[in-house]
């Protein structure tokens, strides 16, 4: 079955799916697994010895589908697999089982690979779009448009190195969300505390979302997750474990990571595994 067979099959209208996708990393562990050794000797020992290499489950396996005019909020501790999740479903990185469909290539809010901060603000927006594929008219259209989204006004003159975070992240935010995808992909880029920026960057997702697009949006802050999406995704540890409405999901999820702050591992994994055993996953299924 090919991909547009695999999105024309589903009943609803997908713009993402994942089916059974997992992800694993070998890398060098220096621990520790002589006997006799202490201190500096132990160290020195693993300077000098070949790293042995384990095995990293950044993601284990699951299955998501996301429609088009979904905004999906992933939550979770550091360590969770949140960013795996958002690299593989840019295609940054290739699963090692499953695959990842897209009915469209994805947006990544990351064009800061492609901006330069010795360079001003305007003169980052012109290079980050055409590191998009906008032609220089569409850019020329969309500019003022992307200057009010920012926020930033006069200071888009300014060289970036000028900037701080929240500007920067801003500016990035503007000039990904310009180019009118379908699949927007946010990690961690909308916590900059500016109540302005955050109704400009709701309205600017509202009005993607409303053009048959999606958004999935990573963030640590409740708030802008509860704000900016009709539904959630918690990972932890690599596992999925829960999707439902922000409230619900982020009301267990503050439960959970309370519990843990406390110091009450057992209840803290009990929750987890009460959670994920009343998880209703999702299948794909091709013929």
């Amino acid at each position: 079955m090919s991909v547009d067979d695999l999105f024309a099959s589903l009943p609803d209208q997908p713009c993402v799916v994942a089916d059974r996708v997992a992800m694993k990393y070998r890398v060098a562990s220096t621990e520790d697994t002589g006997i006799g050794a202490t201190g500096l000797r132990r160290i020195f020992q693993r300077v000098a010895a070949k790293p042995a290499m384990v095995t990293v489950n950044a993601l284990n396996e699951l299955s998501l589908v996301i429609n088009r005019g979904e905004s999906v909020g992933v939550i979770g501790r550091n360590g969770s697999g949140k960013s795996t999740l958002m690299k593989l479903v840019s295609g940054q990185i290739r699963p090692t089982g499953g695959a990842i469909h897209a009915s469209s290539t994805p947006i990544m809010l990351g064009v800061n690979a492609a901006l330069v901060p010795d360079l001003s603000g305007d003169q980052n927006v012109v290079l980050g779009c055409l590191a998009m594929g906008l032609t220089r008219d569409e850019i020329d259209e969309r500019f003022d448009e992307i200057v009010e989204v920012s926020g930033l006004e006069k200071s888009i003159h300014l060289p970036m190195k000028s900037y701080s975070s929240g500007m920067g992240s801003r500016l990035r935010f503007a000039i990904a969300a310009c180019a009118n995808p379908e699949i927007l992909l946010v990690d961690e880029a909308l916590n900059t505390g500016d109540a302005q920026f955050a109704a400009r960057s709701k309205r600017r997702m509202d009005e993607l979302r409303s053009k048959a697009g999606c958004v999935l949006l990573v963030s640590h802050s409740l708030a802008t997750i509860k704000d900016m999406t009709e539904r959630v995704v918690w990972l932890d540890k690599g596992d999925l474990i829960m999707d439902g409405s922000p409230k619900e999901v982020t009301k267990h999820y503050m439960a959970f990571t309370k519990q843990l702050s406390q110091g009450n591992n057992v209840t803290a994994n009990g929750m987890r595994a009460e959670f994920r055993t009343n998880l209703v996953g999702t299948r794909v299924v091709s013929d």
